[in-house]
């Protein structure tokens, strides 16, 4: 039931951004005061912090002893378009793609590496493509969580241990909130900003044996660019993973990173991190069920985000509009919240069916999804009555 009676309580932090997202609870600028800053990054200090960066996310993340995990230029974004340059084009690959990020890998690889052997398996915003027709044979690369889509792939069963191409993930929005299954997966990227809360411009880039056993066996055709090269001579850059960065980090953007690590490890660790996002989404999971206006893009419950929750519009008037008109309902909507200060940044992706996207990841606490989800009902009655006037 929507009201127009505007709600007494407001969210403490109204911080609900996919990224960069909420710093965790209780942050402040103190939390940097030990940053190395004015030292360079090879220093014996530097080179410490970036190390413990390294090592703490293989402890939270539980990524195997084998995998090596290095910190690399240009946040996700970088690290995925090093796994694609430096990777792909030894056998046949298969994109599969259900929203805009996994698309615009598709784009890369089509369009830039301009590779001729290129299966593309997508589906529309809010399901996933049928995951069968994908052959593990070939080189296989997708997102583990749609961002921009709310809808992430339950587990890794779909993938068998043995197979002859590389998987090549995207779990930027997964990473530190969702359970990955390493052993099926040979690259795995992410970036700080998301459920830890980061700061941008710094990529993570995990490499199994079988990814490392190609980048020390296959040389692309095509020439890579400094901040692409994981090799030289044939062999794997091993300083790259030991915190010999490609190029200069941020010391305060490490800084940060370490704090909100060690803040992971202080609540309890992986499992923590992963209650808290699913706690913050049943919140909303509620909520949704007993709304006569808003439902969740993603349709099938099992393959629900925990973290980018992306919600559309099920009111008969709202549906009925065209794309661009509930676009601008949804902006209405989405700046009516802004105003107030109780809900920043949750307008859907630009790419995506008009609609809203609640970052649900782990520094966000679940009494200010909580109090934030009477203000939804309250600017979707606003707006609503603002429609009804133009009519």
């Amino acid at each position: 039931m929507t009201t127009h009676t505007k709600p007494g309580l407001r969210p403490a932090n109204p911080n609900f951004s996919s990224g960069p997202c909420a710093k965790r609870p209780g942050w402040s600028v103190e939390a940097l005061s030990n940053a190395a800053l004015g030292r360079s990054h090879r220093a014996k200090v530097g080179k410490a912090k970036l190390e413990q960066a390294i090592e703490l996310t293989r402890e939270i993340l539980q990524v195997p002893a084998d995998y090596r995990i290095g910190i690399v230029p240009a946040s996700d974004t970088g690290a995925v378009e090093m796994a694609l340059w430096s990777l792909l084009g030894e056998r046949g690959v298969d994109m599969v793609a259900w929203e805009s990020f996994g698309s615009g890998w598709i784009t890369d690889v089509v369009k830039q590496l301009k590779l001729a052997d290129v299966r593309k398996i997508e589906a529309d915003y809010g399901v996933l493509p049928d995951l069968t027709k994908i052959d593990f044979d070939r080189d296989v690369v997708f997102t583990w969580n749609g961002t921009t889509s709310g809808v992430r792939v339950a587990n890794g069963d779909f993938i068998p241990a043995a197979r002859k191409g590389l998987t090549i993930c995207d779990a930027t929005s997964a990473a530190f909130a969702q359970r990955l299954d390493f052993r099926k997966l040979d690259v795995v990227t992410f970036s700080w900003q998301k459920v830890l809360g980061g700061e941008g411009a710094h990529g993570m880039l995990i490499l199994s044996p079988r990814a490392v056993e190609r980048l020390e066996s296959y040389k692309p055709a095509w020439p890579l660019p400094k901040i692409f090269r994981l090799t030289s001579g044939g062999k794997l850059i091993e300083g790259i993973f030991k915190g010999e960065t490609i190029n200069t980090p941020s010391m305060l953007c490490v800084e940060d990173y370490l704090d909100a690590l060690h803040w992971a490890k202080s609540i309890g660790g992986f499992d923590a991190l992963i209650a808290r996002a699913d706690a913050n989404a049943a919140v909303i999971d509620g909520f949704v069920d007993k709304s006569s206006w808003l439902g969740h893009l993603a349709v099938d419950p099992a393959t629900r985000s925990n973290t980018s929750v992306c919600l559309s519009f099920t009111d008969r008037q709202v549906a009925a509009l065209d794309a661009d008109r509930q676009a601008a309902f949804a902006k209405g909507l989405v700046s009516a919240l802004d105003k107030e200060g109780v809900a920043y940044d949750i307008g859907a992706y630009r790419d995506a069916p008009p609609g809203l996207r609640i970052w649900c990841g782990a520094t966000v606490e679940t009494s200010d999804v909580e109090a934030l989800l009477p203000w939804l009902d309250w600017a979707f009655a606003q707006q609503k009555a603002s429609l009804k006037a133009a009519a």
